[in-house]
């Protein structure tokens, strides 16, 4: 982020951390900066309302505090590092931050933060009033709350979810198995509701100039339920399999089926007011780069959509070496990653390989690929009679499809592997490739490699989408990312290899509301940082 903002924000997020979570049990009141006048004046509040939940996806709406560096701090700096998607170029905190496990809590506080100060109360007002105003606007919201929710759990663990805004069970926390839980009941509730509303009026277009994510039809957002149940039901495949496997089938078999093509893809669109933050982060403030995970396996792949996430470097990089003589640096042309991990004190990597994502590029939740690679995995693990292969092909041609890269025939039949990483400016942080994959499919291997294969193809085709790919890397241990360089978490508490798994609550819970965070670490059951293990995070896969 701009420097200055690096700073503004670590000092007054404390503040604004200590103001939210010290009185967690007024989270409740609005400050969203709506007035009831606006509202008035839209001639649907309840709209209004969904509109900012759906924008506070990505936190890049203006709560008279700014914008786009909120995303920096919920998504770019862990998420989006960690999945092995991307890197901040710049030494910040002097080089020792999140990337070598140095936690820094003013940016993982973020996400708990930014949802419970200002969308949840959203939702809470919504779940409250529009039942019976417009049952179908309830509908979506109780999407939207999962949709909000699960990737808050799948940063943290344990949550406030059912109990929110009820002071008379004192915001007591769901575990994560049971936010699970309520999030299918949820999804259930929501779908019933919509299909109802289908079934006696037709496909509604009432929403359309609130929606922000889909074509404003109810029953596409029937197949957005289904879809996300679906992702829901893979990621508790370790913990509960059957409930997972019959929440898949449920999905699968639904009146309006599931997201299959592209043109239904979930995105926050970028028609309106809403701008892609990261797109200002890379474009406008230089801090989004590839990361070195990236350029070994889309590299190694020669993968064609390599060019459409990222673009070469633009020029070559004159420094001077140890004995302060200038030398060239060759990078004009390829494609450069950062690895995780490196503490470096210097903006030479500035030079490395950009996003090619602008703030006009629609921010995407969720699309037909990773739903085909996620009914490629059920077919594998025997949910479901389709044919994984068949699947598997499916997404990748959609991905290809989605990006308008040439050539996915060819990339279907490719031996091409991953390749070493080099890292031209500081040779002790090459490492050798990790991934044991190409991407042609084939059907004499174990499933655990059919597993590999299917996971490292997803990863890349939900790219940018940060959050998702962080959660699903972990559950899998798909791709195999680089392990970082220097390892700087507290006591050691993340294991290099394992890498990290979750992250730590507020630090200011623990002195502003005891008994709040005593609770959400039993409900934990580990130690509350960064090498702790979620619930449906078991290590294994079969």
């Amino acid at each position: 982020m701009k420097r200055w903002y690096t700073y503004l924000f670590a000092g007054c997020c404390a503040v604004a951390l200590g103001a939210c979570t010290g009185n967690f049990r007024d989270l409740n009141d609005d400050r969203s900066g709506i007035t009831d006048k606006e509202l008035e004046a839209d001639n649907n509040g309840l709209g209004y309302r969904l509109g900012i939940i759906q924008q506070g996806v990505y936190f890049n709406y203006d709560y008279g505090k700014g914008k786009n560096w909120p995303f920096q701090m919920t998504q770019n700096l862990s998420a989006d590092m960690f999945s092995g998607y991307m890197h901040d170029p710049k030494p910040l905190q002097g080089g020792s931050h999140n990337s070598d496990y140095n936690l820094q809590d003013g940016w993982n506080s973020a996400m708990w933060q930014f949802t419970y100060s200002y969308i949840m109360p959203e939702i809470y007002r919504l779940e409250q009033t529009a039942p019976e105003q417009m049952p179908a606007f309830y509908a979506i919201t109780k999407i939207l709350k999962v949709l909000v929710m699960h990737r808050v759990t799948d940063y943290y663990g344990p949550v406030i979810y059912t109990h929110f805004g009820n002071r008379g069970n004192e915001y007591v926390p769901d575990s994560q198995e049971e936010v699970y839980g309520h999030f299918f009941n949820d999804l259930d509730e929501a779908e019933e509701i919509l299909t109802a509303v289908v079934q006696s009026r037709g496909p509604s277009e009432e929403f359309g100039k609130f929606d922000l994510l889909l074509d404003g039809s109810y029953t596409s957002w029937i197949r957005f339920a289904a879809s996300l149940r679906m992702r829901l039901a893979m990621r508790v495949s370790g913990v509960m399999p059957e409930r997972g496997a019959a929440e898949f089938r449920k999905s699968l078999a639904g009146p309006f089926g599931v997201i299959e093509a592209n043109p239904a893809n979930a995105a926050v669109s970028t028609s309106g007011t809403y701008m892609n933050p990261l797109g200002e982060i890379n474009r406008n403030w230089n801090e989004a780069a590839m990361n070195a995970s990236m350029e070994s396996i889309m590299g190694g792949y020669g993968d064609p959509r390599l060019g459409k996430f990222f673009e070469p470097c633009k020029s070559d990089l004159v420094i001077p070496d140890e004995s302060g003589e200038l030398v060239t640096v060759a990078l004009k042309g390829d494609f450069r990653g950062i690895r995780q991990g490196t503490c470096f004190s210097h903006n030479y990597y500035a030079a490395f390989s950009r996003l090619a994502i602008e703030t006009t590029t629609d921010a995407v939740l969720m699309t037909a690929a990773e739903v085909w690679f996620l009914r490629a995995e059920a077919a594998l693990r025997g949910w479901t009679d389709e044919d994984a292969e068949t699947c598997y092909r499916n997404g990748v041609t959609m991905s290809f499809a989605q990006w308008q890269a040439p050539g996915y025939e060819k990339y279907l039949a490719s031996d091409a592997m991953a390749a070493d990483y080099s890292d031209p400016l500081a040779p002790e942080n090459d490492i050798a490739a990790r991934c044991r994959v190409s991407p042609r499919w084939d059907e004499t291997a174990s499933p655990e490699l059919k597993l590999e294969r299917i996971i490292t193809q997803k990863w890349i085709a939900m790219y940018p989408e940060g959050c998702e790919a962080w959660a699903e890397q972990r559950r899998t241990g798909y791709p195999r990312l680089f392990p970082v360089r220097y390892n700087h978490s507290k006591g050691q508490s993340i294991d290099t290899e394992t890498m990290i798994r979750r992250l730590p609550y507020p630090a200011t819970l623990e002195t502003s509301d005891p008994d709040q965070y005593a609770a959400l670490v039993k409900e934990l059951a580990g130690p509350d940082d960064g090498g702790t293990r979620l619930w449906w995070d078991t290590g294994r896969n079969f």
